[in-house]
């Protein structure tokens, strides 16, 4: 069995989240979804529950972080082509997504950032694995 990962991150609007995940073609699985949690599928192996902050809160003593001021971390998805990043990255703009960075072209590795409408952090990344440079 692969193991799987499961990301729980708090949203100030669980209406808004699901509307700007939806809109980058992303879904849900409904099974462990209501008012106060969504479960946004990445992929077989990915999940992503988005938690309202008050129900967040049910599972840790700690503050949450402030993403306006903090990083909290930074979650990167791999995408098949450069073309994908772009598009990836320009419908999360067009979503309501702001700028994090900006991109970083390496030839063998192109990638994009992103806020979230939440302020969590986004990176959409390609790499060609032919052309990775030698000796690194």
């Amino acid at each position: 069995m692969s193991t799987a990962i499961f990301i729980n991150l708090p949203v100030s609007d669980l209406p808004r989240a699901r509307k700007f995940w939806t809109e980058l073609g992303f879904s849900f699985n409904e099974t462990f979804s209501n008012e106060e949690a969504a479960a946004l599928v990445i992929s077989e192996h990915i999940n992503v529950m988005l938690l309202v902050e008050k129900h967040f809160k049910e599972f840790t003593t700690k503050e949450i972080a402030d993403t306006a001021t903090t990083a909290e971390a930074i979650f990167a998805l791999s995408a098949e082509s450069r073309a994908r990043v772009d598009e990836l990255a320009d419908l999360a703009l067009a979503s309501g997504a702001s700028p994090s960075n900006e991109p970083q072209d390496h030839g063998f590795m192109y990638g994009r950032s992103f806020a979230d409408p939440d302020g969590h952090l986004w990176e959409l990344v390609w790499m060609d694995p032919n052309g990775f440079p030698e000796g690194e």
